[in-house]
């Protein structure tokens, strides 16, 4: 009887993941949150994680150029430029304040300067806020990235009250609660991560 060869399998290249940080102000608190999240995704091995700061010096100089120019241009000779960062990527967590139930402004202004770069690619989101966690922010970015043709998870991070959430050393006191939540949002970000990549690769995506 003939052999039958053996079944094999191959894992999927880890996805590359941006981690946006939406808020810009002074004192923010993004930066108690998003060291906490990035530190999730680092115990990952199927993704690679790339910050993209809205606050960094390189794109609030870009971005104020938007506003002159319509080019989609980069960040300079040696800095990548939004749109060719967000092109490089499979995926996205949008980690976001709620300010007058809304979301920062330069959140908007960074999702409007890119464009196709989005496409066919899923996003999440963490948010924070007061007693509504940020979720008001959250459902309104889910319309713009709609209209972008990009994937939002349908489950989020969220922390209300978020001052009160968070020891002086930076990690949640429910540190249980809030590592099931991340990882129930970065598998499902896997999941659509590596299927909508592995279609674009088969059928590029065109509306």
């Amino acid at each position: 009887m003939p052999k039958t060869a053996p079944h094999t399998t191959t894992q999927p290249l880890p996805l590359k993941i941006g981690v946006l940080i939406g808020s810009t102000r002074p004192g923010r608190f993004a930066d108690k949150v998003a060291p906490w999240f990035l530190s999730e995704v680092r115990r990952r091995d199927d993704m690679d994680v790339q910050v993209i700061d809205l606050s960094e010096p390189a794109l609030v100089d870009e971005l104020k150029l938007s506003f002159e120019r319509a080019d989609g241009g980069g960040g300079g000779d040696d800095v990548p430029g939004l749109a060719q960062r967000i092109g490089g990527l499979d995926g996205f967590v949008v980690i976001t304040p709620e300010y007058n139930h809304g979301y920062p402004a330069s959140l908007k202004l960074a999702i409007d300067y890119v464009y196709s770069e989005w496409r066919a690619k899923p996003v999440g989101f963490v948010s924070y806020g007061g007693m509504a966690g940020g979720q008001r922010a959250v459902e309104q970015l889910r319309q713009v990235f709609a209209e972008l043709h990009a994937v939002t998870l349908r489950d989020t991070v969220s922390f209300h009250m978020a001052w009160e959430r968070f020891d002086e050393l930076g990690r949640p006191y429910d540190e249980e609660g809030t590592t099931k939540a991340a990882a129930v949002l970065l598998d499902q970000l896997a999941w659509w991560g590596v299927t909508l990549r592995e279609g674009r690769a088969a059928r590029p995506y065109d509306d």
